[in-house]
């Protein structure tokens, strides 16, 4: 029997709230056959090496979502977006044991076509450079040549991640201070929210 590494065993026994759900969903995707390992302070379920889906205890509910969920069929309309600049991933909130059990069928169906996208290689394209630049990062951009070839070698979910950071400020004076604070962190090939 292989052995259940601490982390998992952790998020599972201290899950303050929706803790039978999680234990529910947790059961559906092993029963799929599906590894679980700890990733992201959180369980996550793998195939051949490949991300499927994760698990997550929300305030409101317990979570259970899918990697490349925006190229599911969903015949059952029950996924959604975690939030509006999701592009890729698509969860499915519970709030009881019956909703589970009532969905249990469908969800091992989405598990099998997710499990079949990632062993067929599927990819989700995005569009390139779908949020425009704040006039504060061109200006800084064009100053300093270092941090635009730094901002322009960034993974595009990096850039994306500070684009929507500088982007969600009001006045342009904040704007600026974002983008100085995080410049650093910038030319280091750091995400905004990396180590």
């Amino acid at each position: 029997m292989a052995e259940v590494d601490a982390r998992l065993a952790a998020f599972f026994d201290a899950a303050p709230i929706w803790r039978a759900e999680l234990g529910a969903l947790r059961a559906v995707l092993l029963d799929c056959g599906l590894h679980e390992t700890y990733k992201w302070r959180g369980p996550c379920y793998c195939h051949d090496g490949g991300n499927v889906a994760l698990l997550w205890g929300f305030k409101d509910a317990a979570t259970l979502g899918f990697f490349k969920g925006a190229l599911l069929d969903d015949t059952a309309a029950m996924l959604q977006r975690p939030g509006e600049h999701s592009r890729a991933v698509r969860m499915v909130k519970f709030t009881d044991l019956a909703q589970i059990s009532a969905a249990a069928e469908t969800l091992r169906a989405y598990i099998r076509a997710a499990i079949g996208l990632e062993t067929s290689g599927a990819r989700i394209t995005f569009a390139k450079d779908d949020l425009p630049y704040p006039d504060e990062l061109s200006a800084a951009l064009a100053e300093d040549p270092d941090l635009a070839e730094a901002f322009d070698a960034l993974t595009p979910g990096r850039r994306r991640g500070y684009l929507l950071h500088f982007q969600q400020a009001k006045a342009s004076a904040t704007k600026t201070a974002r983008i100085h604070k995080h410049s650093a962190r910038i030319l280091q090939g750091k995400g905004l929210n990396d180590r």
